[in-house]
Protein backbone atom coordinates (compact mmCIF):
# COMPACT_ATOMS: atom_id res chain seq x y z
CA UNK A 1 0.00 0.00 0.00
CA UNK A 2 1.32 3.11 -0.90
CA UNK A 3 1.27 6.20 1.84
CA UNK A 4 -0.84 9.48 0.42
CA UNK A 5 1.76 11.41 -0.09
CA UNK A 6 3.98 9.17 -2.57
CA UNK A 7 5.27 10.55 -5.46
CA UNK A 8 2.69 7.61 -7.40
CA UNK A 9 -0.49 8.87 -5.29
CA UNK A 10 0.30 12.41 -6.45
CA UNK A 11 0.62 11.57 -10.04
CA UNK A 12 -2.78 9.76 -10.24
CA UNK A 13 -4.46 12.78 -7.90
CA UNK A 14 -3.20 14.94 -10.84
CA UNK A 15 -3.72 13.03 -13.83
CA UNK A 16 -7.13 12.55 -12.32
CA UNK A 17 -7.55 16.22 -11.92
CA UNK A 18 -6.48 16.80 -15.61
CA UNK A 19 -8.82 14.56 -17.08
CA UNK A 20 -11.74 16.07 -14.79
CA UNK A 21 -11.10 19.21 -16.13
CA UNK A 22 -10.67 18.13 -19.99
CA UNK A 23 -13.96 16.41 -19.41
CA UNK A 24 -15.52 19.89 -18.04
CA UNK A 25 -14.24 21.35 -20.96
CA UNK A 26 -15.53 18.84 -23.85
CA UNK A 27 -19.07 18.87 -21.68
CA UNK A 28 -19.43 22.68 -22.09
CA UNK A 29 -17.72 22.46 -25.89
CA UNK A 30 -20.47 19.80 -26.41
CA UNK A 31 -23.54 21.53 -24.45
CA UNK A 32 -22.31 24.88 -26.79
CA UNK A 33 -22.21 23.57 -29.75
CA UNK A 34 -26.14 21.50 -29.02
CA UNK A 35 -27.04 25.08 -28.21
CA UNK A 36 -25.81 26.84 -31.22
CA UNK A 37 -27.66 24.41 -33.35
CA UNK A 38 -30.92 25.05 -31.43
CA UNK A 39 -30.43 28.66 -32.22
CA UNK A 40 -29.85 28.28 -35.62
CA UNK A 41 -32.86 26.03 -36.18
CA UNK A 42 -35.18 28.03 -34.14
CA UNK A 43 -36.22 24.89 -33.07
CA UNK A 44 -36.12 22.46 -29.73
CA UNK A 45 -37.03 18.90 -29.36
CA UNK A 46 -37.89 16.65 -26.76
CA UNK A 47 -34.31 14.90 -27.74
CA UNK A 48 -32.55 18.63 -27.10
CA UNK A 49 -33.80 19.24 -23.31
CA UNK A 50 -32.77 15.53 -22.74
CA UNK A 51 -29.26 15.99 -23.95
CA UNK A 52 -28.60 19.57 -22.15
CA UNK A 53 -29.79 17.00 -18.64
CA UNK A 54 -27.07 14.98 -19.62
CA UNK A 55 -24.64 17.51 -20.26
CA UNK A 56 -25.80 18.71 -16.34
CA UNK A 57 -25.33 15.64 -15.00
CA UNK A 58 -21.67 14.99 -16.46
CA UNK A 59 -21.06 18.94 -14.67
CA UNK A 60 -22.57 17.61 -11.11
CA UNK A 61 -20.84 14.88 -11.18
CA UNK A 62 -16.96 16.30 -12.01
CA UNK A 63 -18.67 19.54 -9.21
CA UNK A 64 -18.90 15.98 -6.42
CA UNK A 65 -15.80 14.85 -7.10
CA UNK A 66 -14.14 18.45 -6.49
CA UNK A 67 -16.47 19.27 -3.45
CA UNK A 68 -16.23 15.73 -1.90
CA UNK A 69 -20.70 16.40 -1.64
CA UNK A 70 -22.39 13.16 -2.23
CA UNK A 71 -21.66 10.22 -3.50
CA UNK A 72 -19.38 10.38 -6.72
CA UNK A 73 -20.89 6.89 -7.84
CA UNK A 74 -24.44 7.56 -7.53
CA UNK A 75 -24.19 10.57 -10.54
CA UNK A 76 -22.95 8.18 -13.39
CA UNK A 77 -26.04 5.96 -12.56
CA UNK A 78 -28.36 8.98 -12.77
CA UNK A 79 -26.28 9.90 -16.50
CA UNK A 80 -26.97 5.86 -17.05
CA UNK A 81 -30.50 6.24 -16.45
CA UNK A 82 -30.67 9.69 -18.49
CA UNK A 83 -29.67 8.13 -21.44
CA UNK A 84 -31.71 5.27 -21.27
CA UNK A 85 -34.81 7.57 -20.84
CA UNK A 86 -33.39 9.58 -23.50
CA UNK A 87 -33.00 6.43 -25.85
CA UNK A 88 -36.97 5.23 -25.08
CA UNK A 89 -38.09 8.34 -25.98
CA UNK A 90 -36.16 8.66 -29.15
CA UNK A 91 -36.74 5.56 -30.28
CA UNK A 92 -39.72 4.35 -28.59
CA UNK A 93 -42.34 4.24 -31.44
CA UNK A 94 -39.82 2.00 -33.98
CA UNK A 95 -38.53 -0.36 -31.13
CA UNK A 96 -39.83 -3.70 -30.01
CA UNK A 97 -41.75 -3.56 -27.14
CA UNK A 98 -40.15 -6.29 -25.37
CA UNK A 99 -36.86 -3.93 -25.85
CA UNK A 100 -38.49 -0.60 -24.14
CA UNK A 101 -39.52 -3.90 -21.06
CA UNK A 102 -35.58 -4.31 -20.71
CA UNK A 103 -34.84 -0.82 -21.12
CA UNK A 104 -37.37 0.35 -18.47
CA UNK A 105 -36.30 -2.61 -16.44
CA UNK A 106 -32.58 -1.45 -16.22
CA UNK A 107 -34.01 1.82 -15.57
CA UNK A 108 -35.48 0.46 -12.25
CA UNK A 109 -32.69 -1.55 -11.86
CA UNK A 110 -29.78 1.17 -11.85
CA UNK A 111 -32.64 3.47 -9.61
CA UNK A 112 -32.70 0.57 -6.86
CA UNK A 113 -28.72 0.98 -7.33
CA UNK A 114 -28.84 4.31 -6.55
CA UNK A 115 -31.32 4.05 -3.52
CA UNK A 116 -28.48 1.40 -2.55
CA UNK A 117 -25.73 3.50 -2.50
CA UNK A 118 -27.03 6.76 -0.93
CA UNK A 119 -28.68 4.72 1.79
CA UNK A 120 -25.27 2.49 2.15
CA UNK A 121 -23.66 6.19 2.39
CA UNK A 122 -25.27 7.46 5.48
CA UNK A 123 -24.67 4.14 7.62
Amino acid sequence: MLPDDSLAVRGFHLIEHVLLILVALMTLGAAGIEIANIVATRTISLADILLMFLYTEVIGMIAVFYTGRGSPFVYPIFIAITALARLIVLQGKDMAPDKILFEAGAILLLAIAAVVITRAGRG
